[in-house]
Order: C-alpha cells, then structure tokens, then sequence
C-alpha cells in the first residue's frame, strides 16, 4: 500500500441501505435527552446493533438521548455512524431505553474531529506513497509492469468491456487528463471525506493535494487512445470515490461510505490503495477499536454480497502480517505508542475476509523491499516499483509502493469481470489466485518467505496472470 505517496445516494423508504444526515432535533425519541452532557471534544462513533431497520431506528433514538447526532444509517448490515460532543457518549448511549440495542460502539480516531463545513485536518496522513518522479514523453513500451503481468498479451484478446465499472476508493481522479477521460463515470463518482456522507457536488471528487488516485487510476484503466500509456484494463470503466482528505487519513466512515456506495452503484471491482486510520492494525479485543472493526467488516462483506470485488494493497512496512508482534506506529492522527498486538488485530481492508491482498514485485520479479507478506495473508503479488503512470494535469510519473501494485490486480479482475458478465466477488477471488503464476521463494534462504512455491508468505499464489486470466 503505497502511504497514499501515506463512499451513497439517498433512496426512498425501499432502498437497499438508507443513509440519514439527522439533525438532533429529527429523529423520534423514546426516551428525553440528556440536560447536561459532559462537554468534550467534537468525535465520530460507530455503532454497532442487529441488521434491520428497527434496531437501527431504536439506536438512532439512544445516540440522539445521549447527545449525539446520526450521521449516516446502514440498516442493512446494523451500522450508526454518529458525532458527538458529550464526553461520556459511549456509555451514555447505552445508558437509556434503546441503549440495549447497543452491541458495540467505538470512537473512529484519537483526534477531534475538525473537517466540519470547511475543516481539514493538518498532521499526516497513512496514504503510503513514494514521491512521484515526472517522465517525458512516456510511451507504453516503457510500461515494464504490463509485460510482467501479461497485460500486453492479454489485450490482444481483450480490453475490456464497457459493461464493467471499477471504484478507484482513493484520493481523487482527475477526470480531466487525457489518458483517464474517455474511460471517467463522473454520475457514480463521489466524494466521503465530510465525515462519511456522500457528496456529488460536480468536480468533489477530484485531487486536491495527492496525485495518489490519479497514478492508481491510470494502472487500472488509462485508455488505449495513442497518448501516453495503457491500463490494465483500458476498455473498462472507471469511477472516483474519493476516502483520502486532503491530510491523507482515511477515517473508517469514509472507508465504510465509499465501499457502501460503491455497492450500491454497481462496481463490479473497487481498488483501495491504503490503509484506514488512525491504526494500522485495529484489535478485536480493543473496545473502541473492536467496534471499529466489525463495523469495518460488515460494511465490506455487505458490498461483496452485492456484487463488488474489493481488491487492496498489502501495506509498506516489510511486516509479516501472519505474525503480528508489536505496533509502532499507531495511532497517527494523534502520539503514537509501542503496543504489543497480535494477530487478531486487522490492517484493514487489506486483511478483511474476501478482500484480496496484493504484495508488490520488482521488474526482477522478486519482493519489493517495502512490501508487507505473509503465509496466508498474501493472495497475489503484481508490480510495485517504479510504476509508470498517469499524474494530475496531465502528467506521467513513477510512483513506488503496493498501492502500485494492487490496481494491476484490480485491472485484472475488471478483465475477467468482462469476459465472464456473470461471475461474482467470489468466482473472481478464486480465479485471480488460480491463474497467478507460482512464485518460488529467493533461491538465497529467506526465513521470512515460508510455504512452498505454489503458495508462500511474499507471493501468495503468485504473480499475476492477465493473459491466463482472460483465456478462462
């Protein structure tokens, strides 16, 4: 996951997933709201209940007895997302009628919230990228990466369907360059970084300080159209759903918002280039962060039930995923601590079930250095150092990092998607690790790289493989 260099319509009453912008004042109490909430800071809260439109309305009624406003309502899986500034809001909204309905609740960051109608946050973000290094006159020959991955075999059969649409879950697309235009679906794109609630204001989902979506856009599908370079896929549709602020973080509200709406609008594929902070790794048995992650969960799992595949990149931080010690690291958004964690603590989305997990390869089809692994938690591995793409304003530019490396596989399964219409998430899944062509560990004893060829802890199943991909 490069570090980035670190997304939903409302329907009428029969909608699939209802999502509220509640004022304190709009929803129907059961219960009186507190007098005199202890004042705090300003925070963003998931709550976690049963999946049905009742249990839902009942915890919208215990957040607003406790002070606190709805955000946004997924009652098809049992998510509130809520902002408060009453200190004691966790255990004041389970203190009333309705706070029975509470299975879990946790703050999503260790810092107030402060984008607000015209807020943005200042520190660093976790998007993980590499600066981007300008190339002239860039041609596809240069485009080592889609040799590696048979990519320019693979267009020989196909460039992709018109049919399939792609959610680059990132932070922004500019529309506008001429690489990425003809392939741009400005109607589903959007922007979640307001605290989790969809915005389509025309152009709200378009860069404002990272060139990150944009690169990673260009992998997945710049159009075969004599400038510049060619995707993956380059016949396929792209759409921007824009999770990354203009600090960098990734809230889980956004992250949760982006792939609701991706669902919702039909992506058959969504890319995420990142990891969800302010944690890179959230634990089970954390309550704030447990919450977090099951609310995380259940919005990811909801979106592969409709139909979209999500496809991330493994992370920067040469960390063994499968053996999880200690985080250094976390939480980013405000001082972060030495903690001891374990293997129930989740970098997300990266490691939720059904997502796939990309490695990153050099052009010397070994481990990049920066690359996370793992046995078992590597599905495939694809190129991610020194990528060529396409840059805001028009440019080209290399950008190193496994946010690189994920878009090749999301090209991949764009180009499966249009050769078999009527494959699902998990068809796809199992089709991507099938094809990818199997990976030896270094030839020079690496105790990291456990597992066999077929399957180890940098490769997972392997490269890979569009051309095979497309032959099914």
């Amino acid at each position: 996951m490069s570090r980035i260099p670190r997304p939903r319509r409302v329907s009428a009453g029969l909608a699939a997933v209802t999502l509220a912008l509640t004022s304190l004042s709009a929803a129907t109490a059961y219960a009186a709201p507190l007098d005199d909430p202890t004042p705090g800071p300003l925070m963003n809260y998931v709550i976690n209940t049963k999946a049905s439109p009742g249990h839902v309305r009942k915890v919208e009624d215990a957040v607003k007895h406790a002070g606190g406003t709805v955000l946004s309502s997924y009652r098809e899986f049992g998510v509130v997302v809520a902002q408060s500034t009453n200190a004691n809001f966790k255990v004041d909204v389970r203190a009333g009628r309705n706070g029975r309905e509470v299975q879990s609740v946790g703050a999503t960051r260790t810092a107030a919230v402060s984008e607000g109608p015209s807020g943005g946050l200042s520190s660093v973000g976790s998007v993980d990228e590499t600066t981007a290094t300008p190339v002239l006159d860039p041609q596809e020959g240069s485009q080592w990466d889609m040799v590696q991955i048979k990519a320019d075999q693979a267009h020989n059969v196909t460039d992709g369907s018109r049919r399939v649409l792609v959610g680059i879950n990132d932070s922004g697309v500019d529309d506008t360059h001429p690489d990425l235009a003809p392939n741009f679906d400005a109607r589903d794109s959007v922007s979640c970084v307001k605290n989790g609630v969809p915005d389509q204001t025309p152009g709200i989902w378009r860069p404002t300080t990272s060139p990150h979506g944009t690169h990673v856009a260009g992998t997945v599908a710049a159009a075969r159209n004599g400038i510049g370079i060619v995707g993956v896929a380059p016949g396929v549709r792209i759409a921007s759903v824009k999770v990354v602020n203009d600090a960098g973080f990734i809230y889980p509200e956004y992250s949760i918002c982006g792939i609701v709406w991706a669902a919702e609008h039909h992506m058959d594929v969504t890319n995420h280039s990142y990891f969800i902070d302010p944690f890179q790794f959230w634990c089970k048995d954390n309550g704030d962060q447990g919450a977090v992650q099951e609310a995380v969960r259940r919005a990811y799992a909801w979106a592969a039930d409709r139909g979209t595949l999500s496809v991330a990149a493994a992370g920067n931080s040469n960390y063994d995923l499968a053996n999880k010690t200690t985080d250094t690291t976390s939480p980013n958004d405000s001082t972060p601590v030495s903690r001891t964690i374990n293997n129930n603590c989740l970098d997300m989305p990266t490691e939720l079930p059904g997502v796939i997990t990309v490695a990153s390869t050099t052009q010397l089809r070994v481990k990049s250095s920066f690359s996370n692994f793992g046995l078992h938690k590597i599905d495939v591995a694809a190129p991610g150092s020194s990528i060529l793409s396409t840059l805001p304003g028009g440019g080209y530019g290399l950008m190193s990092g496994t946010s690189m490396a994920s878009p090749h596989v999301t090209g991949i399964a764009a180009l499966l998607k249009s050769t078999h219409p009527w494959w699902g998430p998990r068809d796809l899944e199992r089709a991507l690790q099938r094809e990818a062509d199997d990976t030896a560990c270094p030839t020079t004893p690496d105790p990291r790289c456990t597992g066999t060829t077929a399957n180890n802890a940098f490769y997972g199943e392997g490269i890979a493989d569009a051309l095979d991909a497309v032959h099914r």
